[in-house]
């Protein structure tokens, strides 16, 4: 009867242990739980904290009002593409402004001070005809992104074979002339380092209302990687700019700018392209050596655009006569020398511009 009599007080204390224990067992994993959660949380907050300190927004003159949430968040529409970046025409929704996004591959570029210290020069960077850079954005992925103004007359390219009258009006292709001589002069020679601009052509010269140009891209061949460049600069090679001498980009030159801007004056004069990828059988595929084959074969005529010259030599009572024409054809035939020996200098062809009217 005694032993019944324990059986029954044990049982009880027994329960009353195994409930204890699955409450301390409860409690502890609770605990671990919400430790393991505010990690969690902790951690997430850490993550964004680190992002947002590799996410950055630096702004130059005329860019002061930019924010991050403007550039991010604005409707954007792809008006051109590379193979190291693409290019965006964007609204900002907050103050209505139209801007031009670049975004350049973060595979595609340098690293480091060398981008940053690039990227400072070329932001205070500024003259009439040279496109500003407003401001430079960087992601917490690697994300670069170039803001600049939006001109809405487009580039010089599609402005030369529109179709309309304009582009063959002396007075038009003369103050786009003398305007990208002043650019490219304060690259070469306003600057206490000179920046060369390594990717000059038509399509890279932008047009206000007034016809004023405006370089675009001017240094960018400095923020891409080797392998890049020589990508930019095999492009440049196919569309009929790249100077003879050029092997690299990493040493393009002032020389080879001037080069460019012959390709680029020849354009304005003949309204053709720099390379006729469907040439006749008398005419040659590369526009330098067409323009002096029709010299030597005395076809003066085919020299210029028949709309530049009119049969009374006067358009709209500005004069622009044979000899004006010529002198012309012979600064960009000058530029476009196979020797850089034999090119002039930016400040020579800008003094001969404004000879020329004179």
């Amino acid at each position: 009867m005694r032993k019944a009599h324990t059986l029954k007080l044990v049982l009880p204390l027994a329960s009353a242990g195994s409930l204890l224990i699955l409450v301390l067992v409860i409690f502890f994993c609770c605990k671990r739980r919400a430790r393991n959660e505010l990690h969690d949380v902790e951690s997430k907050e850490q993550k964004q904290v680190e992002e947002s300190e590799l996410e950055a927004l630096a702004t130059f003159s005329g860019g002061q009002d930019l924010t991050i949430c403007d550039i991010l968040e604005a409707p954007g529409e792809v008006i051109g593409k590379s193979n190291y970046g693409t290019l965006y025409k964007a609204s900002l929704q907050r103050s209505s402004m139209v801007r031009l996004l670049r975004f350049l591959r973060p595979v595609c570029t340098i690293g480091g001070e060398e981008f940053d210290d690039t990227i400072q020069l070329l932001g205070c960077i500024r003259h009439p005809n040279l496109v500003p850079l407003l401001g430079f954005y960087a992601g917490p992925r690697g994300e670069k992104l170039l803001i600049h103004p939006f001109y809405r007359r487009g580039d010089l390219a599609q402005f030369i074979r529109d179709g309309s009258v304009e582009p063959h009006k002396w007075t038009i292709i003369y103050r786009i002339s003398i305007g990208i001589a002043r650019g490219l002069e304060h690259l070469h020679t306003g600057l206490l380092k000179p920046v060369v601009h390594g990717n000059l052509k038509s399509k890279n010269i932008l047009l206000d209302r007034n016809y004023q140009p405006y370089i675009s891209d001017f240094g960018l061949h400095l923020l891409l990687n080797l392998t890049t460049g020589q990508e930019m600069l095999e492009a440049l090679a196919a569309q009929g700019y790249k100077a003879p001498e050029l092997i690299k980009m990493r040493d393009a030159s002032e020389k080879t700018d001037i080069y460019s801007l012959g390709i680029i004056l020849l354009e304005l004069l003949s309204g053709k392209e720099p390379v006729n990828e469907k040439p006749t059988a008398d005419e040659d595929f590369y526009l330098p050596n067409f323009m002096r084959n029709a010299v030597l074969d005395h076809r003066i005529a085919e020299l210029c655009h028949p709309d530049i010259l009119p049969r009374n030599s006067r358009e709209r009572g500005n004069p622009v006569t044979e000899e004006v024409i010529l002198k012309f054809f012979q600064l960009a035939m000058a530029c476009c020398s196979p020797s850089p020996s034999l090119r002039p200098d930016i400040r020579q062809v800008l003094q001969k511009l404004e000879e020329i009217e004179r």
